[in-house]
């Protein structure tokens, strides 16, 4: 008989919808693969990590998986497993701005990107979204963290702040945005290859083997699919983001397994 295997799965700095689809992944994955591997236990950490705290999951905090952006420069390359499979298609590269409602008449009149360029994108420190603004030339204020971030837009330290179409409107509902004056921007949709990946500790090369097997098997049997479409099979229609002017950015930190992720909101 086959023992249990013990999992500590870290998933912590990340939105409330981020964890709920990412924890299911997990899940199915391990479920997949319980025949052949045996029974698993998963021990998860919701624990925020700031700063670069979060490089020291697998070296200092003995995680054994988590789920990052590809490419995050937080953690060695040489010191992880990565498996190139993307999770969630891109949906966290399509950006979606928040902004304060008075200002929605100057975003009405963005047409080119040299006009969304010259705004104030305020991001928190440390976030992987930083250098792939700065890389294509977008105004920055890195500063404070997520949880202040709505507090510093509406009291007008920068222009907009903005996040993945996969949790937007959770965050709108979560944070009560509406009673800060603030809105989800209807026009601009900013896209950039951003796939969410696993990252397995270097010292669980059998973990990393069974994380294969059981993605190739719920994309197999059309499990991830189904995960996707309950969580976000409408968020196209949603937010309307084949109608909104799309303005394209390249990711200086893309993995070359990843260059070839293309916009085509209609593929979500």
């Amino acid at each position: 008989m086959q023992k249990t295997t013990s999992i500590n799965f870290w998933n912590g700095n990340r939105s409330a919808p981020r964890q709920v689809y990412e924890r299911e992944v997990l899940y199915a994955v391990l479920e997949a693969t319980k025949e052949e591997w045996g029974d698993y236990k998963i021990n998860e950490n919701i624990e925020d990590y700031p700063g670069k705290m979060e490089s020291l999951a697998f070296s200092e905090k003995n995680d054994d998986v988590l789920i990052t952006i590809a490419g995050n420069q937080k953690f060695n390359k040489d010191e992880v497993i990565m498996i190139p499979i993307p999770l969630m298609k891109n949906l966290l590269g399509y950006q979606i701005p928040i902004i304060r409602k008075e200002d929605e008449n100057r975003f009405n009149n963005i047409h080119e990107t040299g006009d969304i360029q010259k705004m104030m994108h305020g991001i928190p420190k440390t976030w992987t979204d930083v250098e792939i603004f700065k890389h294509n030339s977008y105004n920055v204020l890195e500063d404070g963290d997520f949880d202040d971030i709505f507090e510093r837009l509406s009291i007008k330290l920068f222009d907009y702040t903005a996040f993945g179409a996969n949790e937007i409107l959770e965050l709108y509902r979560e944070r009560d945005l509406k009673q800060k004056g603030l809105v989800i921007e209807k026009n601009i949709l900013l896209f950039y290859p951003f796939p969410l990946v696993f990252y397995v500790n270097p010292t669980q090369p059998k973990l990393a083997e069974r994380i294969v097997e059981g993605l190739d098997n719920i994309i197999d049997s059309g499990k991830l699919e189904k995960i996707y479409q309950k969580h976000f099979g409408d968020i196209n229609s949603q937010l309307q983001l084949s109608k909104r002017k799309l303005f394209v950015l390249e990711n200086p930190m893309l993995p070359s397994e990843f260059k070839h992720i293309q916009a085509n909101p209609n593929q979500l």
